[in-house]
């Protein structure tokens, strides 16, 4: 059983940045493919980002790509959301997961996500 627990939430200006971090415990954490979701208020939970298990393939949401960067510390069991030129539409509570799914090309979809932390709450003022 894996656990993952977010953090690096908090109210920014738009423009600005934040770095989000998911602590993996209980699991073998390089053997997990990790992702990145979002839900806004009303709307349902969508994937920002990915990256395979092997480090190799990384996957970004259009409304993403360019400012928001994933990446994963193995020796650190951590995978990490670097996120810039945040605009009010970034709003949402951001949440980490893991999928057992070896695959080379990052799954987008919930279902394919096993493990999954409490979320972070990022939030951005115009």
């Amino acid at each position: 059983q894996v656990q993952l627990v977010e953090s690096g939430g908090g109210l920014v200006q738009a423009g600005g940045s934040l770095r989000l971090s998911c602590a993996a415990s209980g699991g073998t954490f390089s053997s997990y493919t990790m992702g990145w979701f979002r839900q806004a208020p009303g709307k349902e939970r969508e994937v920002v980002a990915g990256i395979t298990w092997s480090g190799r393939s990384t996957y970004y949401a259009d409304s993403v790509k360019g400012r928001f960067t994933i990446s994963r510390d193995n020796a650190k069991n951590t995978v990490y959301l670097q996120m810039n030129s945040l605009k009010p539409e970034d709003t949402a509570v951001y949440y980490c997961a893991a999928s057992r799914d070896r695959t080379i090309v990052v799954p987008t979809t919930t279902r394919r996500y096993e493990y999954w932390g409490q979320g972070t709450q990022v939030t951005v003022s115009s």
